[in-house]
């Protein structure tokens, strides 16, 4: 039944730990299962799923209804679920790598990622590849013909934005990227590819004079102050216009098959919400090049 779902269960172990900042972490989880597991795009999206705070280990059956089962269940029993970037995908060696924000004993999921040893294990919504049809999950589908890029990220789309700098860099010709990065200290600046036109700003919210930026604020300056091409702009048309029904479900995807340009862009919903108006209702640009996504939002648990 499992191999007729386009998501199944994959139960995996920590099996090992890399810092990469200080508010960063790269853990490798292992288990026979990932031999089945795929990825289409750097920001494939996934389901982890944690130990209770009691620490029940969570039991979803690979199911082709898991999720079913899942939402079913009483709220007090159900594994705490989160979501996440595959960062790199070794299905040969039973291996992916997940690259976690740590933000303290705070949430099940960043306090497993501190606190976890090798062998812990923790259970995973994941593609499968023995999946015939459409498997869906990602938002990176840059049109044909594109030529430039406009990236900006929050720490918790990093580890996407960084994949999605990867895959340009192995291009045989590289588009013009303008990307923006929003980090919370200098020390979380990532090693990440570099080619002639690409513009890397990194967006510091801690100054080393001990002043701070509100999540997100230098990102809508960065949407506000970038050049864009002027073959872009929509014009007041009611797709360009049209607003999502909440800034707590702001999930905008682009829909253009081929053009030059192309927009993605991730982080804190409130804030994605303030670029969203920036670029398509303020500057003009068509909103069917551009995905615009809210990760998580200040405040609020999300699953």
């Amino acid at each position: 039944m499992a191999e007729q779902s386009a998501y199944r269960i994959f139960d995996v172990r920590h099996a090992g730990k890399q810092i990469l900042s200080p508010h960063m972490a790269r853990i490798t989880l292992a288990g026979e299962d990932v031999a089945g597991m795929a990825t289409f795009a750097p920001d494939q999206r996934i389901k982890l799923f944690f130990p209770r705070a009691d620490g029940t280990l969570p039991a979803i059956p690979n199911r082709a209804d898991w999720y079913d089962i899942y939402r079913t269940a009483p709220p007090r029993e159900r594994a705490p679920m989160r979501t996440y970037t595959i960062r790199y995908l070794r299905a040969d060696r039973c291996e992916v790598d997940v690259d976690f924000v740590l933000h303290g004993d705070n949430g099940p999921a960043s306090r497993w990622a501190l606190n976890a040893v090798p062998s812990d294990p923790i259970q995973m919504s994941a593609p499968n590849a023995n999946y015939d049809g459409q498997v869906g999950g990602y938002e990176w589908q840059p049109p044909t013909g594109v030529r430039h890029v406009l990236l900006i990220a929050d720490e918790t789309a990093l580890p996407a934005a960084a994949g999605i700098l990867e895959e340009l860099a192995a291009l045989e010709v590289q588009p013009r990227v303008d990307a923006f990065l929003e980090v919370p200290g200098e020390a979380d600046k990532l090693d990440v590819p570099s080619w002639h036109g690409l513009d890397l700003r990194w967006l510091v919210r801690e100054g080393p004079a001990g002043e701070a930026h509100a999540y997100g604020d230098k990102m809508i300056m960065a949407a506000n102050q970038v050049e864009l091409p002027c073959d872009v702009l929509a014009g007041s048309t009611a797709e360009a216009l049209m607003e999502p029904d909440s800034d707590d479900l702001l999930w905008d995807r682009a829909s253009c098959a081929t053009n030059t340009f192309y927009a993605w862009v991730a982080g804190e919903t409130g804030a994605v919400s303030r670029i969203r108006a920036a670029l398509v209702k303020e500057r003009g640009i068509d909103r069917r090049l551009a995905n615009l996504m809210g990760y998580w939002k200040i405040g609020r648990e999300r699953e």
